[in-house]
């Protein structure tokens, strides 16, 4: 990802908080195939940190990338910024974003480790649905296992940018301040 110094995120803290907050990611194959997928972000197995996810057994992506190097995009929220905002001119528009992109090398989890992480997975978004077995039951879940394939990514180098607008050092106007 081409990355300016002055946009370059180097803060492993401030990319893994990131990474909790964003989630929902891109995971892209080697051969340019891709799928969105959550992921639970596992920052004390290793000082890179790890990212742990499943999908369906039907998506043939994890046929191919066992083994390989892939990329993990994760996005946070983005915005349209007009020159008309801008109390001064000329100005031009820009787009401002953060966005981090994790590369490392996957490998298949067993079903145990998925249980583990489909768990992680469920405690991160609705904690309280765990307690609900009359929801999930146990037979249920297990049905549901055999449908899916987890797998983790060893992070091996991840680049981090945050484009807020550091080009333009502008005052914005204060109607586009208050919202």
């Amino acid at each position: 990802m081409y990355t300016p110094d002055t946009m370059k995120l180097s803060d492993k803290k401030h990319i893994f908080d990131f990474i909790d907050a964003y989630s929902f990611g891109l995971v892209v194959s080697p051969s340019l195939n891709a799928s969105h997928l959550p992921f639970i972000l596992d920052r004390s197995s290793s000082s890179r940190g790890i990212l742990l996810s499943h999908m369906t057994r039907a998506n043939p992506l994890w046929k191919e990338f066992e083994g390989k190097r892939v990329l993990a995009i994760f996005q946070g929220p983005h915005s349209y910024v007009s020159p008309t905002w801008y109390q001064t001119a000329p100005a031009v528009p820009t787009w401002n974003y953060t966005s981090v992109h994790c590369y490392g090398t996957v490998s298949l989890l067993s079903v145990d480790e998925l249980r583990i992480v489909m768990d992680a997975l469920v405690h991160k978004f609705e904690p309280t649905l765990q307690a609900q077995k009359e929801i999930m039951p146990e037979t249920f879940i297990e049905g549901k296992l055999k449908g899916i394939i987890g797998f983790k990514i060893e992070i091996e180098e991840f680049q981090a940018k945050e484009n807020l607008g550091s080009i333009v050092l502008r005052p914005i106007s204060g109607e586009r301040c208050r919202g």
